[in-house]
């Protein structure tokens, strides 16, 4: 009688263990199961610049075009925050659009650093001030990637992470503006374009390296857009449009739907 008082009081305890380590495990499993919202933050390259039917804030000019949302529209779920916004640095992002990142937060994308470098403005110099100029530009833009924007990248990245401990993060990079011996008959010489285009590669580099050391996804978008690049004979790119300067050298809505949209969808 007392051994089976004692098997007794044992199977009790052991049922009482393993409901206790149910009940642990559940709990730590159930932030991450509600963890199903994405968000989308970044630059011009992720808020659509460039594709058209542009929504909400005039500034920002966010499109339906583009790869977040069209992402967005073809999966279910719990939310969807579109943050992203045109000229956007790192600082940008930190300061205004980390607001939706919670812990429910389950997918995360974002292109960032292309405004930090000043890739705007080097365009400018390329286009108005002759090839020397745009040398010059290119190689100071180069500079800034290797002094200052991987201290600014840690910074945007740790924010990430803090707010959205759940997240996977998607860190999109950049393609490249110009296929070279191309279809052009004017504008920037090859050693521009060349310039320009290295510097691309130096920036997606860069940009890998911090994603790679805070656990994120880096996709690389330069293989899809490959033949499509500014002087190619099927351009998803925007060449300078003195009409529309925004929207120079941004990806069309071809470029967001067949260039950055698949890349996303292979590593989300």
């Amino acid at each position: 009688m007392r051994q089976s008082r004692i098997a007794a009081s044992v199977s009790s305890l052991l049922l009482a263990v393993a409901c206790t380590l149910t009940g642990t495990a559940t709990a730590q499993a159930a932030p991450q199961a509600s963890a199903t919202g994405y968000v989308a933050l970044g630059d011009s390259y992720s808020a659509g610049v460039g594709a058209g039917s542009y929504f909400g804030s005039v500034s920002c000019m966010r499109s339906s075009r583009s790869y977040p949302a069209l992402w967005a529209s073809a999966h279910s779920r719990s939310s969807f925050s579109f943050t992203a916004c045109n000229g956007a640095r790192t600082s940008d992002v930190v300061s205004g659009q980390l607001g939706p990142l919670s812990t429910r937060t389950g997918l995360v994308s974002i292109t960032a650093g292309g405004s930090d470098a000043g890739f705007s403005g080097v365009m400018t110099t390329c286009v108005l001030r002759g090839n020397s100029k745009c040398l010059s530009a290119v190689a100071e833009a180069r500079s800034y990637m290797d002094r200052s924007l991987p201290r600014n990248l840690d910074r945007l990245y740790t924010a990430i992470r803090r707010k959205a401990p759940a997240a996977h993060v998607v860190v999109l990079g950049y393609p490249r503006l110009y296929k070279l011996n191309g279809t052009c008959r004017a504008g920037l010489p090859d050693t521009a374009r060349s310039a320009i285009n290295n510097a691309v590669d130096h920036l997606n580099t860069v940009i890998a390296k911090r994603a790679a050391d805070h656990g994120y996804t880096f996709a690389d978008v330069r293989t899809a857009f490959s033949g499509h690049e500014i002087c190619s004979g099927s351009p998803w790119l925007r060449s300078v449009d003195l009409l529309a300067l925004t929207e120079s050298y941004h990806p069309t809505a071809l470029g967001q739907s067949r260039g950055y949209l698949p890349v996303f969808n292979r590593a989300e």
